[in-house]
Parts: structure tokens; C-alpha cells; sequence
């Protein structure tokens, strides 16, 4: 008999109350020789509480955030926590706090990647056959971009995926776990270090159409749009799609996202809201002078499921899979009345994940796209 390399325990709770929460997930979870644990939880939950039971019942290294909603092999679910346990021989993870976050610089990033280089087991340095970076950042930072672009920077390159973390689209705080404490202007960035077989992967659904516009207008530093086209953002977004101003709502925004195109590849930067300005607030950074695509939405299932293929044909023995899967693909699936159907799929394998306020994938920030790694063992 063929022992599996990796050992995958995964676990979830949905009860309301944090003690009994941390309690029944502990359970489902725990295993011996345990490297890490990765965990997502809902912002409902009393975080002083529930960060002071999770120290208390966990021994070993614990990477987490607050969702938007969380995912486990039951489908997607809102108000509990999901996660899942690794052990193995093959593996080391490397954790790191980035905490403040508003202070973190490239020098850092060059520092922790030295320190992290040092202390290597499986690897002799950054080899992207051998390591994947993971990064859970907060999702109301506004910083995505610049820490990604400086962790792959120091990191020469190695994948990374990761999501930011939500707050049930409150957009008001969103919080990283550190040793007990939930904290703000922070992200958890681990490395992924093991001769175990893995696939990161990136997926959307958006095709780019014929209507292009230019951003004329833009606050940077809000991720705000304030003019298209020379006019005011909203009207001018709206004018394009062929509806009144007043049409514009989430589902429109989520529907009819904006695609960069960057190195071949679409990337999708998505709305968040109009603003009493009627300009445009953003989920990624934005700037003047940028020309974007309207997106049309395919098949989402499809989608998936292509996606899914494929990594089996990669990965045939695959033992968990990590997403990080963006809140509008879910105000989609459930605007469409198909969320039941991703659900099932998500059962067919053994998945942990959350909704996210933005996805990255390399050096690059996202909305409204599935990003995430699947581990062989």
C-alpha cells in the first residue's frame, strides 16, 4: 500500500458562537506533525474572541482572513469558518506577517526574502518548481498592487496567488489573523516551499468586446474614476452599455466589467460602485490615460469546469485545492440562479476558499476571477 505524501484534514464550523466555532474546527482539523493550517472566517464573529480561541487551540502556524463568504467541498457558505490542515514531510511553509502594511517597501520584501532564502529545507533557492507564494492581504488597503509587485520582485519570479480579504461587503474593515489578533494594514504572506507536485492557476470568464474607452479622469490614490472620454465616468459608462443612468446597479457593474490587456492576457478591473459624484469607484488600481475594454461575460460554469479538466490532467492525484474566488463572480452565480450548480461542482473536490475583495496572480492585481493552487499528494 502506497502512503499519501501529503495528509489533507479539512474541516468547517457554522455555529455563531466563537468558542464552539474554534472548537468543532479544531477537531475536524487537527492531525499530528502538522506544518500549517489555513483558515478563512466570516467578520460576524466577535474577532477578539475568536482570534483568543484559535491561539488557544492551535499549536502550529495558522495563515487567515476575513471573507466575504468562505468555501469548503460543501459549496459556498456566509457566517462560519472553513479551512484545512497539511502535513507532510515534503513540505515547509514560510510565514510571514506584513504588518503595518502602509510601511511596508520594497526593502522589506528584499529583506524577508533573504531571511526566507536562508532557511530553506527543500529547495537551494527560489525555484519555481519547488515553491508557490500564498498572500491574504487586507482588502481595503489599496495596496495590492504595490506589495505583489514588490513581493514577486524579491521572490525572482516564483508564482504567488492569493485574495484579499472581505468583510461581507460592509467595506469597512477587513482583517488578516496574527498569532491571536485580527488585524488591519496588515497581510500574511507565506511561502510554499516542497517537492510535492502543485499547479497554481488563474481563470475568468470575460471576453473583450468592440467598445473601447479612455480614463481622462482619475483619483489614483481611491481607485476612483472621475471622467470617460473626456466626460463625467458614470454617465459616460452608462451611455456605452445603452442604459440610463439610473440603471446602474451591481449586477450591471458586475456583468460589464473593464479589461486591461497586459503581456496578451486579459486581466478584469471591476467596479465596485457610482458614487453621489456619479464618478466611479474602482476594486484595482486605476490611472488617466488608460485605454480599457468593455467585458462580456461567457459561461461561468464552463468556465470552471475547463479549468478543473485541465488541472486533472496535471495534477491526477490532487489533495486540496485553495481558492481565492472574487464576491461579484458570486453575485453573479446567484443573479443567474446557478449557484447551486457550483456548489455541487465544488463538492467533487476537496476545496477551501473565500470570496474575495480582489484576487492577485503574480505580480498582478485582479477582480471577478478565480485564482488558487492545487496541491498532489
Amino acid at each position: 500500500m502506497v502512503k499519501n505524501r501529503l495528509s489533507i484534514r479539512t474541516g468547517r464550523s457554522l455555529s455563531r458562537d466563537e468558542e464552539r466555532a474554534v472548537s468543532e474546527f479544531h477537531q475536524a482539523v487537527r492531525q499530528p506533525k502538522t506544518e500549517a493550517v489555513i483558515f478563512f472566517c466570516s467578520p460576524r464573529y466577535n474577532l477578539d474572541i475568536l482570534g483568543r480561541e484559535l491561539a488557544k487551540q492551535f499549536d502550529c502556524p495558522l495563515i487567515g482572513c476575513t471573507t466575504a463568504g468562505e468555501i469548503s467541498n460543501f459549496g459556498y457558505q456566509e457566517g462560519g469558518i472553513v479551512g484545512a490542515s497539511l502535513a507532510s514531510n515534503e513540505l515547509t511553509v514560510h510565514r510571514h506577517i506584513l504588518s503595518p502594511l502602509s510601511q511596508f517597501t520594497l526593502n522589506k520584501a528584499g529583506k524577508m526574502a533573504s531571511s526566507i532564502r536562508e532557511n530553506l529545507s527543500h529547495a537551494k533557492g527560489f525555484e519555481r518548481e519547488k515553491m508557490f507564494g500564498f498572500i491574504l492581504i487586507d482588502g481595503l488597503s489599496m495596496l495590492e498592487e504595490e506589495i505583489i509587485a514588490s513581493l514577486f520582485t524579491c521572490f525572482e519570479g516564483i508564482t504567488i496567488i492569493g485574495g484579499s480579504a472581505g468583510d461581507d461587503m460592509a467595506f469597512h474593515k477587513t482583517y488578516i489573523y496574527d498569532d491571536g489578533q485580527f488585524k488591519s494594514d496588515a497581510a500574511i504572506f507565506s511561502v510554499f516551499e516542497t517537492t510535492l507536485p502543485f499547479s497554481t492557476f488563474k481563470t475568468q470568464h470575460f471576453k473583450p468586446t468592440d467598445t473601447k474607452i479612455v480614463i481622462t479622469g482619475a483619483n489614483p490614490q481611491k481607485r476612483i474614476i472621475t471622467e470617460i472620454n473626456g466626460e463625467t465616468a458614470a454617465l459616460e459608462y452608462a451611455k456605452v452599455l445603452g442604459l440610463e443612468l439610473d440603471q446602474l446597479n451591481p449586477t450591471v457593474f458586475s456583468e460589464n466589467p473593464l479589461l486591461l490587456r497586459i503581456g496578451g492576457e486579459w486581466y478584469v478591473r471591476s467596479i465596485q460602485k457610482r458614487n453621489i459624484d456619479n464618478s466611479l469607484s474602482m476594486f484595482s488600481a486605476i490611472e488617466e490615460g488608460l485605454v480599457l475594454t468593455v467585458g462580456k461575460g461567457g459561461d461561468i460554469i464552463a468556465n470552471f469546469m475547463e479549468q478543473m479538466h485541465l488541472i486533472e490532467k496535471e495534477i491526477p492525484q490532487n489533495s486540496l485545492f485553495i481558492f481565492c474566488d472574487c464576491i461579484l463572480r458570486k453575485l453573479e452565480l446567484n443573479g443567474l440562479g446557478i449557484i447551486g450548480e457550483m456548489d455541487r461542482l465544488l463538492g467533487d473536490c476537496k476545496a477551501i476558499g473565500f470570496n474575495t475583495y480582489g484576487e492577485q496572480f503574480n505580480s498582478i492585481h485582479v477582480n471577478q476571477t478565480l485564482t488558487g493552487v492545487v496541491i498532489g499528494g
